[in-house]
């Protein structure tokens, strides 16, 4: 159990990586006109969150089973919107971020609440959370962009670099996890 989960908090910082990459990517590539390279890599994107949603899941249940699913629920919403989106199919004219901004305020405090993740990371999470959340209102998204963008990539990509050079800490994990 020991090396799995530590394997598998890995395995969520290589997602959490491959996430932003892609976006990144997507984002450029729709600045750059590229439509057709823009949609394929946001949905290599959201291939990679469904992933790391999976293993969240899995990674914080231990933490309160009922609030990760909650997240799960909250990011595949997300990812959904944003396949549809990326196939011009989307009924919904949301923003897909508003889903992920509930989902990284929920992974934050789920962090926050964990004995196995620094607690700062969780306060980052949130803080990222909120950015997203701001999607709520286009307008303001627009007004604060792109500067809000930042909250996001410095609390997911905290989190992201911690998982692929620390990962989770097992003992308190699987006490956590005995716990529940």
């Amino acid at each position: 159990m020991t090396t799995s989960i530590r394997q598998l908090a890995r395995l969520a910082g290589v997602a959490y990586l491959l996430n932003i990459v892609t976006g990144v990517l997507a984002v450029v590539f729709l600045g750059l006109k590229l439509p057709a390279f823009g949609d394929a890599s946001n949905l290599m994107a959201t291939v990679c969150y469904l992933v790391l949603t999976v293993i969240f899941y899995r990674l914080f249940k231990p933490v309160d089973p009922r609030l990760s699913l909650l997240a799960a629920l909250f990011s595949l919403t997300g990812c959904a919107l944003g396949a549809l989106g990326s196939l011009h199919l989307s009924p919904f004219h949301m923003s897909p971020l508003v889903f992920f901004g509930a989902y990284c305020l929920l992974i934050g405090y789920l962090i926050v609440r964990s004995t196995f993740l620094p607690r700062i990371l969780g306060l980052l999470m949130v803080f990222a959370g909120l950015a997203w959340l701001t999607f709520l209102l286009p307008a303001l998204a627009r007004s604060l962009s792109p500067y809000i963008m930042a909250p996001g990539l410095i609390g997911e990509g905290a989190l992201t670099f911690w998982l692929l050079t620390v990962g989770v800490n097992v003992p308190r994990w699987n006490a956590q996890a005995a716990a529940s």
